[in-house]
Formats: structure tokens, sequence, C-alpha cells
């Protein structure tokens, strides 16, 4: 092969190992886990707001951020259910720029994929530890979930992963409910399909193991827009969507139907300004339809300290350093319009 196999990284029980939650940790993780399953299942009518930076590219800084989000939760927690952004890997149209944490801790300097390893699992410990947050990541490498298995109150399925069969059976096999998103050619018919699997029982190899899966009833829909064959973004956060999407649904037996909409990349042409708009579109769009309102689980929304993105290295403080996020005054001021709305 043409590859160097440079070293080889530690099992994920080792890296709990060295890295162990107390009691009182995974006892978080669990009550927030049942809090976001009761919103899928429609025991709980509050709203999903996974909110956070593009990417998790400081530790400080993302503590800082989710930090912020304590007294607002505290304040809206009747109405809305906060889930922080813990991004710590990052997908790659064309595989070159930053990866994310996982693959450089230090953005700054060259990839170590054990520190990384190594650095993810302490961010979101400490996001639970200090915060009493259970935060979303990305599975962007179904290999690596086990590193953080036990820390995850939400799991999102990218738009360039969703069609792949290990990221479904893997999807199948995971405790907490996880968000496919629609492929970057908006079909539908993928993102339902990938749903349907990651709800049935499966058998596959993982990290070398025969493993059988139960199936996750909680695996439902993210739209995100999507691009045409010239490019151009296309939304798909209008009522016309959403009302497809209900009928989507209909045509299958499936556990929990819900849908997350993802208001940055394609819905918003990647200016998150219009974020903001847009959850209030689809709040319209639930207050004039029934079915919409019972689909519509909550909101992706990418925010950070700073309006905008930088360059790595450009050194502003809670600044994202991928996509463009809105800033923290902008956000606080959204949680509370959207509280307001409910």
């Amino acid at each position: 092969m043409n590859m160097l196999f440079e070293r080889k990284l530690a099992l994920p029980m080792e890296v709990k190992e060295m890295n162990p939650l107390t009691h009182e940790m995974a006892e978080t993780v669990e009550k927030k886990r049942v809090e976001i399953k009761n919103v899928f299942e429609g025991k709980s009518n509050k709203i999903i707001l996974v909110i956070g930076p593009c990417s998790a590219d400081n530790e400080d800084s993302v503590i800082d951020y989710i930090s912020r989000l304590m007294p607002v939760q505290e304040k809206v927690k009747d109405k809305i259910l906060i889930v922080p952004r813990i991004y710590t890997n990052k997908p790659r149209t064309t595989g070159e720029g930053y990866k994310g944490m996982l693959h450089q801790p230090d953005p700054n300097a060259k990839p170590d994929m054990f520190k990384g390893i190594i650095a993810t699992r302490h961010l979101h410990m400490r996001a639970v530890a200090e915060t009493g947050f259970a935060c979303a990541d990305e599975m962007l490498y179904p290999e690596n979930y086990r590193y953080l298995d036990d820390l995850l109150g939400y799991v999102a399925v990218g738009a360039r992963s969703v069609e792949d069969q290990q990221h479904r059976l893997t999807a199948s096999g995971i405790e907490v409910p996880v968000g496919m998103k629609n492929p970057t050619s908006g079909d539908f018919t993928v993102m339902m399909n990938a749903i349907l699997a990651a709800q049935k029982k499966h058998t596959f190899i993982y990290r070398g193991w025969e493993v059988h899966s139960e199936g996750n009833p909680h695996a439902h829909a993210i739209l995100r827009g999507s691009t045409s064959k010239h490019g151009n973004n296309v939304q798909n956060y209008h009522y016309e969507d959403l009302i497809r999407l209900c009928d989507e649904y209909d045509k299958r037996e499936l556990s929990n139907p819900g849908v997350i909409v993802d208001t940055n990349h394609s819905n918003s042409n990647k200016n998150p300004l219009e974020q903001p708009r847009i959850v209030f579109d689809v709040l319209h769009s639930a207050r004039h339809d029934e079915r919409v309102k019972k689909l519509v689980k909550g909101f992706m929304i990418e925010s950070y300290i700073e309006d905008g993105a930088q360059k790595p290295g450009d050194g502003c403080y809670g600044k994202s350093i991928t996509d463009p996020c809105l800033g923290w005054g902008k956000t606080e001021k959204l949680i509370y319009d959207i509280a307001e709305q409910l």
C-alpha cells in the first residue's frame, strides 16, 4: 500500500482508562440523553438547538462559549433544550485545509492523531464537568465514535457521509439520536434510506469485530440545503420542503419522525447572518401546519463568540477558522427571541 504506517493508536478502552468519567459526569450525560430522546419521542414539546462553532478549534474559547450558554439555558429551560456543538472533525470537500481538532489539536502545528484523540475527549469531558451539557459531535469517522460514545448527547452524519454503508450501520448501534443530513445533491430518498437503515438491526464488521446492532429508533432527518448541478446553493427549509418531508415519512414505517433544520450551509448560502431569519421562517411554517409543527424538533445553528471567520493563525479569540458563524450577541438574542415565539 502507498501508506506510511506511523504508529498503532490506543484503543478506545485504553483512552477511556486514561481519561475516565466520574460517576457525576456519567449521570449528567444520561440525564441529558433522556431529555433529548424525549423531544424526538414527542414526550416533550421543547425545541432542540444544536448550537455552537462550525469546528471546535480551541479548547478554552469553546468552553468559554458553552459556559455563556448556561445562564441562557436556565432562562429558557421550559421551551428550549440546548445541545452545544463540539465538532472535533471537519469534513473537507477537497481533502485540503483544517480537518479539526482530531487531526490537529493545535491548528498551527502538524497533525498528530493520538494527541487529537486525547484532546477531543478532554474537551467533551470539560464541557460535561464544567457546564452540565452533553454535547453534539459529527461522526466523520465511524471507527472513532467509541472514543466519545460515553460522552455525547447527539450525533450528526454529514451530507458527504450519509450515503456510506458503514456510517449507516454504525448509526444503527448508537444509543443517542443520530441526525442524517440530506446529501449535497438534495435527494431526500438518500436521506430517508439512511434513516431506515439506521433504525434497523444489522450484523457487520466494526473495529475488527463481528457486531450486532439493535437499531436506533431516534435516527432522523437533517435538512441542510443542497447544491445544484451548476454549483448554486438550493434551500430546503421552506414550507413546501417540510410538507414534502412529512409525506416522505408517511410513506415509510419509521419510529419517531422528526427533522432538525440546519440554518447554515446551503440553506443560508453560507451567510451566518441569515440564520435567525431561517429559524423564524420555519417556526412560521410550524404554526401554519400541525404536521410540520409535529415534525420539526429543532435547529442546527453555527455560532461562536465573534461574527464571521478567519484564517488559522490570525489570532482573533473565539472566531471560526472554518465556516463563518453568528457571533455571541446575536446568538443570545436569537435564543431569547425563539423562546418568545414558542
